[in-house]
């Protein structure tokens, strides 16, 4: 299915306030936002997920890992480029980026167990075991950090959806260099 990237010129009511609000904060509107405004009341909970998952305490680093995780695993390449380009700017190393595109942990032991957890968030879709989180737990996660890792699952997941339905969405053009594709 071929969804339109809407702009606050061709939004139905109540999502053109929604891309309005995203444009003021971001100074643009992302390809992936404004093709869940085709719905008013996707768009409104796109944008209140998105601002969740930023609001939460993680660390930049471990949110966008957990992006990443759900990301590969639900084949989402708007998400997977997203996740890519924001690690790059956090300072990850390449070769962690990589591997974890490639559907592997990274290496540091913290951000393994956090990439491990989103992947099971994905894959079992919510069922996650008792080794995953126990790994959070060694890390240093208390339910707070579990719970908002989880929020930033949910919020990926939710773009992953979309992407998925919409046959993927147009990468905006910062996102270009990271272009990925599921099991290349």
């Amino acid at each position: 299915m071929e969804l339109v990237v809407h702009t606050p010129t061709t939004a139905p009511d109540g999502a053109r306030q929604v891309l309005e609000g995203i444009a003021a904060e971001l100074g643009f509107i992302p390809n992936l936002a404004g093709a869940a405004a085709g719905s008013p009341a996707l768009a409104t909970g796109f944008d209140a997920l998105r601002r969740a998952a930023t609001a939460t305490g993680l660390d930049p680093v471990d949110r966008e890992i957990a992006g990443l995780a759900v990301g590969v695993h639900v084949h989402n390449s708007y998400g997977v480029a997203f996740h890519s380009t924001r690690l790059d700017r956090l300072g990850a190393a390449e070769q962690e980026i990589e591997a974890m595109r490639a559907g592997s942990a990274p290496s540091d032991s913290r951000q393994a167990a956090v990439y491990e957890f989103a992947r099971e968030v994905a894959v079992r879709r919510g069922e996650v075991g008792d080794k995953a989180v126990a790994a959070l737990r060694e890390a240093g996660f208390d339910d707070r950090g579990v719970l908002d890792i989880l929020t930033e699952c949910a919020f990926a997941t939710l773009v992953g959806l979309i992407d998925n339905l919409a046959g993927r969405v147009p990468l905006d053009d910062f996102l270009r260099p990271r272009t990925w594709t599921a099991g290349a």
